[in-house]
């Protein structure tokens, strides 16, 4: 369907830029990385639907406010969205207040929701691997003179974790 759209609006095999089995939610995507790369200004960038760009609306308007600033133009056949046009300009930046509203609202549910989960004593982050008896454990068996790599295979860390969690005699 797409390809038949894009032959019906005259867009050659040789100029499309296409990505099999790469997933559209990616921000860097083979095709999409070239034909960015290839466009010069006066271009006219061409997509079946605007959802061929990105799958985030704050993606597909960073990508169209990127080519309309290198003077690229923007056409969308399915969505009517032509930026050589004064409406198509419009809609652009129509377009970019709903995705900059889609980032607040998203920033605002992050903020709630991590508030929340402080009220109720959770914290985010990874756990540490390392708990206090651990680090005093590690501590005792390097001040007794043991290697660090041997503390972390005894206790079944990393070298880099029981480097941080000890001192050396000597720093002691």
């Amino acid at each position: 369907m797409q390809h038949d759209a894009l032959d019906a609006a005259g867009i050659l095999k040789r100029n499309r830029y296409v990505d099999h089995g790469v997933s559209g939610t990616k921000t860097s995507r083979p095709g999409l990385d070239a034909m960015l790369e290839d466009v010069e200004p006066g271009d006219v960038v061409t997509v079946y639907k605007l959802d061929r760009l990105g799958r985030s609306t704050a993606h597909v308007v960073t990508l169209l406010h990127e080519l309309t600033e290198r003077g690229v133009h923007v056409r969308s056949l399915s969505d009517g969205l032509d930026t050589t046009t004064p409406t198509g300009k419009a809609m652009l930046s129509m377009l970019a207040v709903f995705a900059e509203m889609e980032r607040s609202f998203i920033s605002e549910r992050t903020t709630a929701g991590l508030a929340a989960a402080r009220q109720q004593g959770r914290t985010g982050g990874r756990p540490k691997k390392a708990d206090a008896a651990m680090q005093r454990r590690a501590q005792t068996l390097r001040d007794s003179g043991e290697s660090v790599p041997d503390i972390a295979r005894t206790l079944g860390i990393s070298t880099a974790t029981a480097y941080r969690i000890t001192k050396s005699k000597s720093a002691a």
